[in-house]
């Protein structure tokens, strides 16, 4: 148990250390380390001044006792002076933590936002084992995890310095009380791991269902007019029931094992103020010291023991950073293999000028269908291609195969850069923001005019939509706001200005009828764009170079130039 125990400390200080590492190292480095320093400075300061705090609080008592009216007003006064001082440093303190915090927060957000954004990462890591909720964990979790790294680092140097000062301190006033208070530390620490060992594996569950349970009510959300006309919200109540029972248990057991340690550390810190009076008081008694040193002894024993004692009274906390830390570890490792991995693939799988499938199978996502059988073909530039199947599911899976988000293949498909090379899905996506930004892309933005965005819209016969929503720098939610018609348009619109070298369009008769379709097409044809139209229903084969039909059990024809050719 305790050889797993120091593994898991070894690997959390791994992670951290690693995690650190790339903060300094980042643009915001410099600044994190200035601010590293003023808060080590202010720590040494503010122990400092409790050391001296300590002896002025001693004779002031001491002063009361001795019915001393001089003394006692000059150890208030001096009293009040250190207290003032104390209060200033306590309050740059906290702002200074608070901005290393932020800066931190901002700095580790944006990268673990900008790796699960690169190489489709977000899309590579869905349904891998122990990386549920990643939008949990890049918020909550990472705010989590900075303020209370700041916050723990903070306390150990404060705790180092404490037991520094205070050691002499209460080594002069009794060495014997100097030993207990070690021993005690010590018989706290070693208890408390023993008692509370289980806490970590039990938050990092917690965390994950809190996540899991929010994440379904937010998909009720998004869903809800879909929900209401199916009536699923019967089948949606017994799935909230079930994560809610889990995450009801699992507190449980968080509640007991809380119960435990908590009995265990409110008898250690109650104690903690007896024990010093038990061994000091005696010395008072003997008249061998002043009444005002069993205030300084008390003072001190608690201070050194708290600095002893942070895993006995910071382990709840510690615990539930521990989960944290190894959180968002899995999740920063999972995001940095699946970027490897689809970088690798992307550079093997390249073709500039072309898209080749070599060999290429495809199968349903049970694996239990063959839904293409052994495709072999290329797609040239300025060709149009054609692609019809009775099957709904070889359209779909074929058109999610060529944009590299489906898995269930065998063989090869050789495509350009993802710059070179667009998608339009049946249904498309426009993400919030202004109009114009959701037209052109964030490279393009100094090269495109409003006026000629505006001249686009007004050939797709969107002019009344600019219109309805008071111009193209409008701020809207689009794909809640437009028709689906009017999105395919000004997907389309976005691809115009893009002019990639081939373009991929999933049954756009879903949205345009058969003439704008025959239109668009002569349009990217004289663009130089390639495009590869996979149907909805029937289509004529004039506008295309190349008709390739996919048939039952995975058999495919291909007929350039009206000349069929049929694939044993």
């Amino acid at each position: 148990m305790f050889s797993k125990s120091k593994s898991n400390i070894s690997q959390n200080w791994l992670r951290l250390s690693s995690i650190t590492k790339q903060l300094i190292q980042s643009k915001q480095g410099p600044t994190a380390i200035r601010y590293g320093i003023t808060l080590v400075i202010l720590v040494i300061l503010f122990n400092f001044f409790n050391v001296i705090n300590s002896y002025v609080g001693r004779d002031f008592i001491s002063s009361i006792e001795q019915k001393n009216p001089n003394a006692f007003y000059t150890n208030a006064l001096l009293y009040a002076f250190v207290f003032l001082i104390s209060s200033a440093i306590g309050s740059v303190y906290r702002y200074a933590e608070e901005r290393l915090g932020i800066l931190w927060r901002e700095q580790l957000t944006w990268r673990l936002t900008e790796n699960y954004l690169t190489e489709r990462t977000y899309h590579q890591i869905i349904g891998i084992t122990g990386i549920e909720n990643p939008d949990q964990r890049i918020t909550d979790d990472v705010k989590s995890f900075t303020t209370t790294t700041i916050s723990f680092t903070l306390l150990f140097i404060g705790g180092v310095f404490s037991a520094i000062s205070f050691s002499g301190v209460l080594w002069s006033i009794n060495p014997a009380l100097f030993l207990v208070a070690v021993a005690y530390a010590l018989a706290g620490t070693i208890s408390t791991i023993f008692l509370g060992k289980s806490l970590i594996r039990i938050n990092y569950d917690q965390l994950d269902m809190e996540a899991s349970y929010r994440a379904d009510l937010l998909h009720i959300r998004q869903h809800a007019e879909s929900i209401a006309v199916t009536h699923r919200e019967a089948r949606m109540s017994v799935r909230l029931k079930s994560r809610l029972r889990k995450l009801v248990n699992n507190f449980r057991k968080l509640i007991s094992v809380n119960l435990r340690l908590s009995l265990f550390t409110n008898n250690y810190n109650y104690f903690i103020q007896i024990i010093p009076m038990f061994i000091i008081a005696p010395s008072y008694m003997r008249g061998e010291i002043e009444f005002g040193v069993i205030t300084q002894a008390a003072l001190a024993f608690t201070t050194l023991l708290n600095a002893f004692s942070l895993i006995v009274t910071q382990f709840q906390s510690i615990s539930a950073f521990s989960a944290v830390v190894k959180r968002l570890h899995s999740l920063d490792t999972a995001m940095l293999l699946a970027e490897t991995e689809s970088k690798t693939a992307r550079e093997s799988n390249f073709n500039e000028e072309a898209i080749v499938f070599e060999n290429f199978t495809l199968y349903s996502n049970d694996k239990s269908k063959l839904l293409v059988d052994n495709l072999q073909l290329t797609i040239h530039r300025n060709e149009r291609w054609l692609i019809t199947s009775l099957d709904e599911t070889v359209k779909l899976s074929l058109f999610r195969s060529i944009a590299n988000i489906s898995n269930h293949t065998e063989g090869k498909i050789l495509k350009p850069n993802w710059e070179e090379i667009l998608f339009l899905p049946e249904q498309p996506y426009l993400p919030p923001g202004r109009l114009r930004n959701v037209i052109v892309p964030a490279y393009m933005n100094l090269e495109v005019s409003d006026a000629e965005i505006l001249k686009e819209l007004k050939n797709m016969g969107l002019e009344s939509l600019v219109r309805r929503f008071g111009g193209i720098r409008a701020l809207k939610e689009w794909d809640e706001e437009l028709s689906l018609a009017e999105k395919y348009k000004i997907a389309v619109i976005r691809i115009l200005f893009v002019k990639p070298k081939f373009l991929v369009l999933d049954r756009p008769g879903s949205s345009l009828g058969k003439f704008e379709i025959s239109k668009l097409l002569k349009l990217f044809h004289r663009l130089g764009v390639s495009t590869v139209v996979i149907a909805k229903d029937e289509e004529t084969v004039l506008e295309y170079d190349y008709h390739l039909n996919i048939s039952h059990f995975g058999k495919w024809t291909l007929s350039p130039l009206h000349i069929t050719h049929t694939n044993l």
